[in-house]
């Protein structure tokens, strides 16, 4: 094993992906699945700590049938809480979507009830509807307004805000959770100005992505946050005993994918054999075929020789895995094979 492998922090996002009941419809039908796919994503938090991994993060998505994860900080609450060492945080908490004195409050808790654990991942999106937008009260302004409410963020920490005379976030002032910027549009360039880590997708893109963490690590300035850049890369990885095997956890992530594209509506995940046993339009093969491509998946053998690949072509400093599929045991097994391939010992945190 390299010691690129070996000395590089992995990190683990999972997206709270509901699940389809086997002989359910194939069409978007509300969230049945909701409460369990919670569920799912604590437990799994327990069993990445138990395999060695870095960071356990959670996402923010409204109004999508098939992803549960709606209030980060409170799911990351609950991770924190069903665990007792790895960092827990948000991939991420999209600011335009909130008052910044409200985000400083909920991570000055999380920061107050589990110091020196906490990740705060923030990115820029808003709604992917006008109905959502309009229901958060967030559209294109708010999120043009990013750094802006980035840097009231931060100085809701440091004391240095200065929008609001004589107003405190108490109990956030003084503590320091750890912010990340999603490299969303100009993310990388606000990263670099406010000198805050980078997570940056590391797979689709490559050539894209090598030039924005360039760009990203000659503009940085130091700050109390960051004395130096600090890049994440984020992407699938799926690890089995065979390729075909490793394909087959792509599959159902991918036809949620394809169908959101070719109707509109992001549905819950299907059994990858339901997914084979479809007679798929021609748009809907087209999707389908571009969403399986991309990403890190194979043999332990493969895989290793891929990210020690891209690692050491980007010099990142931590890749984050984002790997959704139906069957959460073999995805379980996956990030256990993917630990082996790591040389990380369970029960032992990383990074």
């Amino acid at each position: 094993m390299s010691s690129v492998l070996r000395d590089t922090p992995f990190s683990v996002l999972d997206r709270s992906r509901v699940r389809r009941d086997p002989g359910g419809p194939e069409q978007p039908q509300g969230q049945p699945g909701g409460p369990r796919a919670l569920r799912d994503t604590v437990a799994l938090a327990r069993d990445v700590e138990a395999l060695g991994y870095h960071r356990f993060w959670v996402s923010e998505h409204h109004g999508v049938p098939g992803v549960a994860g709606s209030a980060p900080t409170v799911l990351a609450a609950a991770v924190a809480a069903a665990t007792s060492r790895i960092r827990v945080g948000t991939g991420g908490v999209m600011l335009p979507n909130h008052r910044p004195l409200v985000v400083a409050e909920q991570f000055g808790v999380l920061e107050s009830l589990y110091p020196g654990r906490i990740d705060m991942g923030l990115g820029r999106s808003v709604g992917f509807t006008g109905g959502i937008r309009k229901a958060l009260g967030a559209g294109k302004d708010e999120a043009a307004e990013f750094d802006a409410q980035l840097t009231e963020l931060l100085g809701w920490f440091t004391g240095e805000q200065t929008a609001y005379p004589q107003v405190h976030a108490w109990p956030a002032e003084g503590l320091r959770p750890q912010p990340f910027v999603l490299a969303t549009g100009s993310g990388a360039e606000l990263a670099a100005a406010q000198g805050l880590p980078l997570v940056i997708g590391g797979v689709r893109g490559e050539e894209s992505m090598l030039r924005a963490v360039d760009r990203y690590r000659a503009a940085f300035r130091p700050s109390a946050w960051a004395a130096e850049p600090y890049v994440v890369l984020s992407g699938t990885v799926a690890v089995a005993a065979t390729g075909e095997r490793a394909r087959r956890l792509l599959v159902p992530e991918a036809w949620s994918t394809a169908y959101s594209r070719t109707h509109g509506v992001f549905p819950a995940l299907a059994p990858a054999d339901a997914i084979a046993g479809r007679t798929m339009t021609g748009p809907e093969r087209d999707r389908f075929e571009e969403a399986m491509g991309g990403h890190v998946h194979g043999t332990p053998e493969d895989v290793a020789k891929a990210l020690e690949s891209l690692l050491a072509r980007s010099a990142a400093d931590e890749f984050l895995v984002t790997t959704s599929t139906y069957d959460r045991s073999e995805l379980l097994e996956s990030y256990r094979l993917l630990a082996e391939v790591l040389g990380r010992a369970p029960g032992r945190v990383v990074g």
